[in-house]
């Protein structure tokens, strides 16, 4: 969660959430191509909804990241705090796009998912 500082200034979080940024757009128009306007809107909110997650975490690092006097105990409580807030973030979202929104759920599934592969991407990035 924690990863530092790497070039640029710009920690692993924040690429992961900016890639996941790029992607809507890309799964909005590839939904639509494939299978109608209704699974481009159900594909983007998915996307959003990994977004929205990835943001909750990137505020809890620049955070913890704005008060190195912080110790390992309070850093690890705001880890499971970071951790039960996605969570309940990532549900509360899922209710409203099945049930308020009615959006097709392999759609929305399906950029969830898709959105997800950026933190392999991350993972698996070229380290300096």
């Amino acid at each position: 969660m924690f990863t530092g500082l790497r070039r640029f200034g710009i920690s692993g979080t924040l690429k992961v959430a900016l890639a996941q940024a790029g992607l809507a757009p890309i799964a909005a128009l590839a939904g639509w191509m494939f299978a109608g306007i209704g699974a481009g809107m159900a594909a983007l909110y998915g996307v959003l909804v990994a977004l929205a997650a990835s943001a909750v975490l990137v505020w809890r690092e620049q955070q913890s990241m704005r008060h190195p006097e912080w110790d390992q105990h309070r850093l690890f409580k705001m880890f499971i705090r970071a951790g039960i807030e996605r969570l309940v973030l990532l549900v509360g979202l899922l209710i409203v796009g099945l049930g308020v929104l009615k959006l097709p759920p392999l759609p929305m599934l399906l950029g969830l998912v898709l959105a997800q592969f950026a933190w392999l991407a991350a993972a698996t990035g070229r380290k300096h």
